[in-house]
C-alpha cells in the first residue's frame, strides 16, 4: 500500500511577497520561543507580535486567531516527521520492514512531543475537533497503513486509535513532566505495544 502524501500545510505560497514570508517565520519563531519559556497559556497574540517586531494586525492577518497560530506551529512540527517518513533513511524512511517503520514512527513522534510538548498540547486544546486536523488525519493514516502492511489481523480502526492515543501530546507530556516517566521508558513501551499488536515476541 503506498504511503499517503505529505499533508498540505498552512504555509507561504509561491505568490507571497518576501516580507510576508519573513514576517510569518518571525512570528512562528517568536511564538515557539515564548511558549517554551512561559507555557502556552501565558502567551498572548500581543506578546508574539511584540517579540517578532511586527504589529498585532500582522499576526491576525497571517493566522486569523490564536488557534490558527498554534495550528501553524503544529503543522511546522509535524512536517519534520512526515518528511523523514516519506524520504528519509530506514528504519523510519522507505525500505524497512513495516513493523520497524511503525516502531520508528512512534519513537519519532514521542521525540517531537518531548521537544515541543507545550506547542502541541496548546494546538490540540485550541482546536474544536483535534481529530479532524490534517496533521492528525495523516498520522492516523500512516499508522493504519503500516499495521496493514505488517499483516495485522485485528480491527485496524480500533488499533489505529489505540496507537494514536499512546502518542497523544497531552498524555505523553503528562507522563514525561507530571508522572516522571523517562523518554526511554515511553519509547520502550511503544515498542512493546507495537509488538503485542502484531503478536511478535
Amino acid at each position: 500500500m503506498p504511503s499517503p502524501p505529505i499533508v498540505p500545510l498552512a504555509g507561504p505560497g509561491s505568490s507571497e511577497r518576501r516580507d510576508a514570508v519573513r514576517n510569518r517565520e518571525l512570528l512562528l519563531a517568536a511564538a515557539e520561543r515564548l511558549i517554551a519559556e512561559r507555557g502556552v497559556d501565558a502567551v498572548s497574540m500581543d506578546e508574539v507580535a511584540s517579540a517578532a517586531g511586527v504589529g498585532k494586525g500582522t499576526v491576525f492577518r497571517r493566522f486569523g486567531s490564536r488557534a490558527g497560530l498554534l495550528q501553524a506551529l503544529l503543522d511546522r512540527s509535524e512536517t519534520e516527521v512526515q518528511r523523514t517518513f516519506m524520504f528519509g533513511p530506514p528504519p523510519l524512511g522507505p525500505g524497512g520492514p513495516p513493523r520497524d517503520r511503525l516502531v520508528a514512527y512512534g519513537h519519532a513522534r514521542l521525540r517531537l512531543v518531548a521537544r515541543h510538548g507545550d506547542v502541541l498540547v496548546g494546538a490540540e486544546q485550541a482546536t474544536r475537533d483535534p481529530f479532524a486536523v490534517p496533521a492528525w488525519r495523516v498520522s492516523a493514516t500512516l499508522v493504519r497503513s503500516l499495521l496493514a502492511e505488517a499483516g495485522f489481523d485485528g480491527d485496524l480502526d480500533v488499533w489505529t486509535g489505540i496507537l494514536m492515543s499512546a502518542m497523544s501530546p497531552l498524555w505523553t507530556t503528562h507522563q514525561l513532566r507530571d508522572v516522571g516517566v523517562s523518554f526511554d521508558r515511553l519509547a520502550d513501551g511503544w515498542t512493546d505495544l507495537v509488538h503485542r499488536a502484531l503478536r511478535l515476541p
